[in-house]
């Protein structure tokens, strides 16, 4: 390379280098101390290099973690071995953290080993998305028959118990009047469930979310979460939403109504959060689009209830998934399909007094493809 070459081409520092790679990495010493650490580790352990160093590697896993096997047979072998889908979660970092694992020994030191974690949690999301989505399209085709099938000889039923009533003893009238209250609530089950059979195109527009928010907010304390305190951490700097503020308010609303009634009436100390963020990276390939488009836009609901049962996180966007007494285990299940129609995802996660709702989202551009700046 001759002098013109390196000008143009400046060295890179080793250290920049390290911390500019998104995976965390980290170097294990024979002691089982933290050597190195770059910025995506400190990330991910929710921990400083400096602290990190501080530490024995074991004691940021969780006890007996399969990793910790791995590091050991580096060394024994003196080769990369790679595991796949391994839960390093613990409740500092959270309660569920699937990585991949690739270790190796250090280039002229056997005893000392190179870990890079790949984060599956992302990926797995973007497929339990895809199921919720055809889940969805399930309801849709259903929704639309019991539309045609029910409501018209629903409509006959209550008519005909109206007209028993009036001729009938007290006696039975309890009787006319318990037919039409059940027929109202199956039709009111049956109008929740055309929502999803309903394919016309969207109107969106530029949306501040932080308008959307505070309307929900303002909706839950005038009702149904009166009792709970809320805390707002938001972005003052976020770009617009490309969406529709409507059934954006349907689905915080919901997701709110569902974190108060998680908390319960009971509580003294309920709490719900509130928070936008930009992350940028997150992409993700949608039916209106051929290319993948960017999901920037983080808007999470937290409450300090009881939590999810495990059994049912896999599931929970599904229709007729709940664990509520009088639940129809269709507001989750309506959440993603309109998440989903605006080319965004959303995911939970959960565990004792901390339940996450996430919703990522695309901003707002201009026809000609520029990001709107809100005034």
């Amino acid at each position: 390379m001759n002098l013109e070459t390196q000008a143009a081409f400046p060295s890179v520092d080793p250290g920049e280098l390290f911390n500019a790679l998104p995976h965390p990495v980290l170097a294990i010493a024979p002691n089982g101390l933290v050597r190195e650490a770059n910025a995506a580790a400190e990330t991910f352990f929710d921990m400083s290099r400096a602290s990190m160093r501080r530490r024995r590697f074991a004691e940021m896993l969780p006890f007996g973690s399969p990793l910790l096997a791995l590091v050991e047979q580096v060394r024994r072998r003196g080769a990369t071995v790679n595991e796949y889908r391994v839960d390093l979660g613990t409740p500092r970092i959270g309660a569920e953290r699937i990585v991949d694992i690739h270790a190796s020994p250090m280039p002229g030191s056997a005893q000392d080993v190179i870990i890079m974690l790949q984060e599956r949690t992302i990926a797995d999301k973007m497929d339990r998305q895809l199921t919720h989505r055809g889940a969805a399209r399930s309801v849709s085709a259903l929704a639309a028959m019991l539309a045609h099938e029910i409501k018209n000889p629903l409509s006959g039923i209550r008519g005909a118990a109206q007209l028993l009533e009036t001729d009938a003893s007290d006696e039975d009238r309890v009787l006319t009047r318990l037919i039409c209250e059940e027929t109202d609530r199956i039709v009111k089950l049956v109008d929740r469930m055309e929502a999803f059979s309903d394919e016309r195109p969207i109107d969106r527009e530029s949306v501040n979310i932080h308008t959307v928010l505070a309307r929900v907010k303002q909706l839950a304390q005038a009702g149904f979460a009166r009792h709970i305190r809320f805390t707002e951490i938001y972005d003052p700097s976020l770009p617009p939403l490309f969406a529709n503020p409507d059934q954006l308010i349907q689905v915080f609303l919901n997701l709110v109504k569902n974190a108060a009634e998680a908390i319960g009436t009971e509580a003294i100390d309920g709490e719900i959060e509130l928070t936008t963020a930009f992350r940028a990276g997150v992409r993700l390939k949608s039916n209106a689009s051929h290319a993948p488009i960017s999901l920037p836009l983080e808007i999470c609901v937290r409450d300090n209830g009881p939590g999810i049962p495990p059994d049912m996180l896999t599931n929970l966007f599904d229709p007729f998934v709940t664990n509520k007494a009088s639940g129809t285990g269709l507001g989750l299940a309506l959440v993603a399909k309109i998440i989903g129609d605006h080319g965004g995802i959303v995911e939970c996660e959960t565990q004792a007094r901390r339940t996450l709702f996430r919703v990522l989202m695309p901003m707002f551009a201009s026809t000609d493809g520029r990001a709107a700046v809100e005034n």
